[in-house]
């Protein structure tokens, strides 16, 4: 089924999805401009494919649905979101992945400013977010936990890894980060090591789908070297304040 987006309100385009998938396991978006909240909730066994530009909070509060998007996307894409897939064609605004729970997320080129802040994970729920080339400023900002894998792939000279700030505050999971990067854009409460076998082995089974959703060379990415980006402490702030 498809749905033709247009210049139709949100809300209505919503309707329409949330009318399709009572009946149907997938459902095709085009001529998207910027509408909000399309997939917001989806469960598992249901996939909508955008096309074209979705707006803010795409995928809030995923369920286990999976949402592709042929394009670019705006803000908050996967809020909160408790599991499923996200494949996004493209590059995303701020606050990818903010305070996602469980899940992957897979975005092509480039994440703008605090990508993956708040992650968290508990016991088997952990949330991954794979980016194919680079990332703005508070990257894994207040991080608690889950993976994000940060590729640089195809970089322009000038061009950085990340921006400042980078896992500001970050208390748990992990940063995998290929290639060389801008070490005083890093908080001082992070540790830089070196991967061992099961980093590998998972890493491996990330950037495997990266390259199968975007028809990348495995080999290649792989040919660079991976460096581990980890809390030094779970208590960041431990010495900020003072008792009264």
């Amino acid at each position: 089924m498809t749905i033709e987006a247009g210049l139709t309100r949100y809300e209505l385009v919503n309707d329409l999805i949330k009318q399709e998938l009572a009946t149907h396991s997938k459902v095709t978006v085009k001529d998207v401009n910027g509408q909000r909240y399309i997939g917001c909730a989806l469960d598992e066994g249901k996939t909508i494919e955008v096309h074209g530009t979705p707006g803010n909070d795409m995928a809030c509060y995923l369920n286990g649905g999976r949402v592709v998007v042929y394009g670019n996307c705006q803000d908050a894409v996967g809020n909160t979101m408790n599991g499923g897939e996200i494949v996004v064609h493209g590059h995303s605004g701020d606050a990818m992945g903010y305070g996602m729970r469980d899940g992957q997320i897979y975005i092509r080129d480039n994440v703008a400013c605090r990508g993956g802040i708040h992650m968290k994970e508990f016991r088997s729920m952990r949330p991954v977010l794979v980016i194919g080339k680079n990332a703005g400023s508070f990257l894994g900002e207040y991080m608690a936990g889950g993976t994000i894998v940060l590729l640089g792939i195809d970089l322009k000279r000038g061009e950085k890894l990340f921006g400042t700030h980078c896992a500001s505050g970050m208390h748990g999971g992990k940063i995998f980060v290929r290639g060389n990067f801008p070490k005083e854009n890093l908080s001082p409460n992070i540790k830089i090591v070196s991967l061992d076998e099961t980093d590998k082995k998972e890493l491996a089974s990330y950037v495997k789908k990266y390259c199968k959703y975007f028809d990348g060379d495995f080999d290649r990415i792989m040919s660079k070297p991976f460096r581990k980006l980890i809390p030094a402490t779970s208590r960041p702030y431990a010495n900020l304040y003072t008792p009264n």
